[in-house]
């Protein structure tokens, strides 16, 4: 009983435990079937948003005000930047991934250089960003029709025994993350700045440094998931991104991530996506508009942070 509890106390728990009620409430609405399906559908979908989700997390650790509102602006870009290299030929899959990467890493540095330089808040910052991001991809890549090419999107619908092979790797992916957080001098500077900026930098952490890396790992990370969603949905978008913005705050919130900074969970970011994705699924299946179910999504997302205490972290 008391390993029970001390395991509800952890607070990345909760989001799995919500993730496998609204499957368990899907399967009996539709007498059992396809409950199995629904899973392997939702790793598949889980994997775009706990890519950036991770992301968004480092980013939003590193204390009060930080948040990259350029993602989904990133992701577009990146998306087409990747489909344009590779054009259709499997000899390029790396090479525009690498591009995809490159655009990425490219926007989340000049993100905090932005910050920096202008001595802006970074919501401002990256807001301003998306806009001129999503310019320039309206002109790179708008009406691209540019196919991936075919072995890059069968290894993004890739299975094994029913289970994503991208979700396996996401899965690798974060274990390097939630380590790189806890036992890499990088982490805990990003953890120590979160908790006290004046702090971290008297303790010799080099905040700077720290803040350009955490923004630029952002930005990349967005990079890679274009290139992945435009092979899991056979081609790049201007709008591929549009759902991730809310989407990446959303999962580092509900997965039990400190608003206020300081204390990041990486378990919870898997746990939120794939309560996020599930719900989606459950509020289709009962036949919700789609009106409706913006608004219960809304809903629930603020309630979850109110009941986190967010309201009075943001204080």
């Amino acid at each position: 009983m008391a390993s029970l509890r001390l395991l509800l106390a952890k607070p990345w728990v909760w989001s799995f435990i919500g993730a496998g009620l609204v499957w368990l409430a899907t399967v009996a609405f539709t007498g059992g079937y396809g409950g199995g399906g629904m899973i392997t559908a939702a790793l598949s979908l889980a994997v775009f948003t706990v890519i950036v989700g991770v992301g968004q997390m480092f980013v939003i650790t590193l204390g009060p005000g930080n948040v990259d509102l350029s993602l989904p602006a990133n992701i577009g870009l990146a998306s087409a930047v990747a489909m344009k290299v590779m054009d259709g030929n499997d000899a390029m899959i790396v090479v525009g991934l690498l591009a995809a990467l490159a655009c990425g890493m490219a926007i989340g540095a000049a993100n905090y250089l932005l910050i920096r330089a202008l001595r802006i808040p970074p919501i401002i910052a990256t807001l301003s960003a998306s806009f001129i991001i999503q310019s320039i991809d309206i002109s790179y890549g708008r009406g691209l029709q540019i196919k991936p090419p075919p072995g890059f999107a069968d290894f993004t619908n890739w299975q094994v025994f029913g289970i994503p092979v991208l979700a396996i790797l996401t899965v690798v992916f974060t274990i390097g993350a939630a380590i790189a957080l806890q036992r890499m001098i990088y982490g805990r500077s990003v953890l120590a700045i979160g908790q006290n900026i004046r702090a971290a930098w008297l303790a010799g952490v080099n905040v700077g440094r720290t803040r350009f890396l955490t923004y630029t790992l952002s930005g990349a990370l967005g990079g890679l998931d274009g290139a992945l969603l435009a092979g899991y949905f056979r081609g790049a978008n201007v709008d591929i991104g549009n759902e991730y913005l809310l989407a990446s705050i959303a999962v580092v919130v509900i997965g039990g991530t400190s608003v206020a900074g300081g204390k990041a969970n990486v378990p919870g970011v898997w746990g939120a996506a794939l309560f996020l994705v599930l719900l989606l699924t459950m509020l289709n299946t009962f036949g919700v508009s789609a009106g409706v179910r913006l608004v219960l999504t809304g809903l629930i997302i603020v309630g979850v942070i109110t009941a986190a205490g967010g309201q009075k972290a943001l204080r």
